[in-house]
């Protein structure tokens, strides 16, 4: 009868333990209420930081223009079409690579020379090339992106059982069939960090090219509600696109626990 009290207890304190969907929603009412207060009580100055009910108008205003849906469209596309390039390009040189042991010795130098260099670096170069057209944002994009996916199928690869390799390559195993019986299940968990690691990087390079680049979308919109002096439209902008990044990273997580629900850690998760 003892040895049942700990558990009992432990039950109890679990019984009561608030979910963690309540507190999320407690922490975002807690943000929308200091946002509410902190100018209308002269903390700051409402001409560089206005009540949150104010950007919540302006943000209800906006969602009845033309020029709102385009804009969220042309980000939306964007992010989509360079997250997408970089996810095959990172894969497919990631397997490549990863599985010759002398391409690999060849390009690492290469890769850890490219890697660091910031994307924003290259601002310069696309507007020479492409001007404010998207494909001057989608190369910022690409760039950004590919390193998170190539980076992480690459320690897949090499998180392969040694054991099970030298074991296809005695059975003679065609490339095609090793990459798909032994070499994608073990980097599969890594294509899909690097897609969720990607997907976030991607919107905000996005964003940034749209912001600093003039290219149309969410980023230009907010660039023009700044310089014209409409700092709620400009703030109502910039919720939208923290939501996006929410519901971005929502949709990856689950895509993430969908495609790996044979996986011992989602199951675990899950459980």
């Amino acid at each position: 009868m003892t040895s049942l009290a700990p558990a009992a207890s432990a039950a109890r304190r679990r019984g009561h333990r608030v979910p963690a969907g309540v507190l999320g929603l407690l922490g975002l009412l807690t943000l929308v209420a200091v946002l509410e207060l902190v100018p209308r009580t002269g903390l700051v100055d409402e001409r560089y930081l206005p009540p949150f009910s104010s950007m919540a108008a302006s943000l209800a205003d906006q969602l009845g223009t033309p020029a709102f849906w385009a804009a969220l469209s042309a980000t939306l596309r964007g992010w989509a079409i360079g997250l997408a390039i970089a996810m095959v390009a990172g894969v497919v040189l990631g397997l490549v690579i990863g599985s010759i042991p002398v391409v690999r010795a060849a390009t690492n130098s290469t890769i850890e020379f490219l890697r660091p260099i910031p994307s924003v670096a290259l601002i310069p170069l696309t507007v020479l090339l492409y001007g404010t057209d998207m494909k001057a944002t989608l190369i910022l994009v690409v760039y950004a992106t590919f390193w998170q996916v190539l980076l992480q199928v690459l320690y897949g690869v090499r998180d392969v059982d040694p054991v099970a390799r030298e074991t296809a390559r005695s059975f003679r195993f065609r490339p095609l069939t090793t990459v798909r019986t032994v070499t994608w299940p073990t980097a599969l968990p890594y294509v899909m960090t690097g897609f969720r690691l990607g997907a976030a990087v991607a919107l905000i390079l996005e964003i940034t090219g749209e912001l600093i680049i003039g290219t149309p979308g969410l980023g230009k919109e907010i660039a023009v509600a700044q310089s014209s002096g409409a700092v709620a439209s400009m703030y109502a902008l910039v919720i939208v696109a923290g939501l996006i990044g929410v519901v971005v990273n929502l949709v990856a997580r689950a895509g993430e626990r969908h495609v790996l629900r044979w996986h011992p850690a989602v199951r675990a998760e899950v459980a």
